[in-house]
């Protein structure tokens, strides 16, 4: 029996699982594409339901490889894609959205975010979202790579409606969000989804998540992900390229970190104690 993956209610109501599915970086090769459809599959079959992609991934490959996925599961996935600021007018976002559609092969995209700021006015942006809204084309909107003064910008250009989440880099080696943005989103009930979530592989075979990890007969990439899943409202979005590792990515759902343990990651990646740029890669 598989553990019950921890949820994040969102704005209205829906729960997700806090532990989804990421795709930077497939779609990139055809030779990989079908062992990349295979690691999705194998997390909605574990509950991972949560799919983030974005029509900028391998231009648009990486949306083409989820549309394999979920073929014939549609029901079962939380989808989320994103359009490109230089898209992100009233009509481009409708367009990029529709292009995303026909690449991913479904009628909806359950959630689908601005990738970050751009040259055009938020509320043009919103506009399309809304728009995109009413058709029936996305379930929900939100943004990417917003720091905290551009998420106040947001709420009062978009008011009454508000975004669903925001898609930030978050991970132990790069935690500048606990400053502010973190809280102020756990405050305003605006979940965050953190991509990178293992620092693109950097934090894997950390020595300090390695020792952790014998505690818990773990690994380190799995303590990486534990240690996000301890954050309230925090969606975390790994990209692996093989079934195994997502199943391995699984099981951080069941580690349930120590007061010691969280000292130790402390120790070894100290929280932020004044104001830092939001970081994105």
């Amino acid at each position: 029996m598989k553990a019950e993956l921890p949820a994040v209610t969102l704005p209205g109501g829906r729960q997700v699982p806090a532990l989804g599915l990421g795709t930077w970086h497939m779609g990139e090769s055809r030779a990989s594409a079908a062992q990349e459809a295979a690691s999705l599959r194998a997390g909605l079959d574990l509950g991972m339901t949560v799919i983030d992609t974005a029509e900028m991934y391998a231009d648009g490959g990486a949306e083409t490889v989820v549309g394999e996925a979920i073929q014939g599961r549609r029901d079962e996935v939380f989808l989320v894609s994103k359009v490109l600021p230089h898209n992100a007018s009233r009509a481009g976002t409708i367009a990029a959205c529709e292009a995303s559609l026909e690449r991913l092969g479904t009628d909806h995209i359950d959630l689908y975010l601005l990738h970050w700021r751009g040259r055009y006015p938020l509320a043009d942006t919103v506009e399309a979202f809304e728009r995109l809204k009413t058709e029936g084309k996305i379930g929900a909107w939100g943004v990417s790579n917003f720091d905290e003064e551009d998420m106040k910008e947001l709420l009062g250009v978009a008011e009454p409606a508000r975004p669903m989440a925001n898609q930030v880099l978050y991970n132990l080696a790069r935690r500048g969000i606990e400053y502010d943005l973190l809280r102020w989103s756990q405050v305003q009930g605006i979940p965050i989804m953190a991509y990178s979530p293992l620092d693109e592989g950097r934090l894997i075979c950390h020595p300090v998540l390695e020792e952790i990890g014998r505690i818990h007969n773990a690994g380190s990439a799995q303590i990486a992900l534990a240690f996000l899943l301890t954050k309230a409202g925090v969606i975390a979005i790994p990209k692996s390229g093989s079934p195994e590792r997502v199943r391995e990515n699984f099981k951080a759902s069941e580690i349930r970190l120590t007061s010691e343990d969280l000292r130790l990651l402390d120790e070894a990646f100290p929280p932020p104690t004044r104001k830092r740029p939001l970081e994105m890669i």
